[in-house]
């Protein structure tokens, strides 16, 4: 049987705690196929559309990275919960506020706009977060600025006083391994023009294919957690 990109044989485990630690003895089997530590490659659980109930027992199984799209969602859910959070949403300058209050990593700013007020949020809280630009390397994806445009507009976030780690970028939904690859190492390159330490790259279906372009952070959901309700 053929398998799409990144996909999983059937058998998978069928506990979320099995889940985590299959998901981790995977990727550290990749990064070393690919020459890399596997400890360079982080692990983030997306928890869009999943319950309260199934993030903590995640975070409970060691799952220390958890990602949302929505802060509404995030702020009923991830309350009191530990670990790092992670933004991954459309930043919207009028939740800049929330998005801070709630999160540790900021990953989807992709216009100097939304940096000015995620770094207003900033100044209003007294909090700082780490924040990556987002680039769009899929002609499908809606937001993300152009790969070759990531270094100039990473250098006017800093300027706004914006920690800077890297950059983030999904990839293109339904293509096969080789586009999907010539996408992650465009990726990779404006990663290192923009300088950084994280290179936040593959989801569920394309997370080897990132790994093996050098991402240093999976954002994974339905592995974790199945299907979205």
């Amino acid at each position: 049987m053929d398998l799409e990109v990144g996909a999983r044989a059937s058998g998978a485990p069928s506990s979320l705690a099995e889940r985590i630690a299959t998901m981790r003895r995977d990727i550290a089997d990749s990064a070393r196929a690919a020459g890399r530590d596997p400890a360079s490659v982080t692990l983030v659980g997306v928890a869009k559309g999943q319950s309260r109930t199934a993030v903590a027992e995640a975070v409970a199984a060691g799952l220390d990275d958890v990602a949302e799209n929505y802060v509404q969602e995030a702020r009923s859910k991830l309350d009191g919960l530990g670990g790092r959070k992670h933004f991954v949403g459309h930043v919207q300058t009028n939740k800049a506020k929330a998005i801070v209050e709630t999160f540790d990593v900021v990953q989807s700013i992709d216009r100097l706009e939304a940096g000015r007020a995620i770094a207003r949020a900033q100044d209003v809280l007294g909090k700082r977060v780490r924040t990556l630009v987002q680039i769009n390397v899929s002609r499908y994806e809606r937001f993300g600025v152009a790969p070759n445009d990531a270094p100039a507009l990473a250098s006017r976030l800093r300027e706004e006083g914006l920690d800077v780690d890297g950059v983030m970028a999904i990839g293109p939904e339904g293509a096969g391994r080789e586009a999907t690859l010539e996408a992650f190492r465009s990726a990779a390159d404006s990663f290192a023009r923009v300088g950084g330490t994280t290179l936040s790259l593959g989801m569920s279906s394309d997370w080897r294919e990132a790994v093996a372009c050098g991402s240093t952070m999976v954002r994974i959901g339905t592995l974790l957690f199945g299907a979205r309700a």
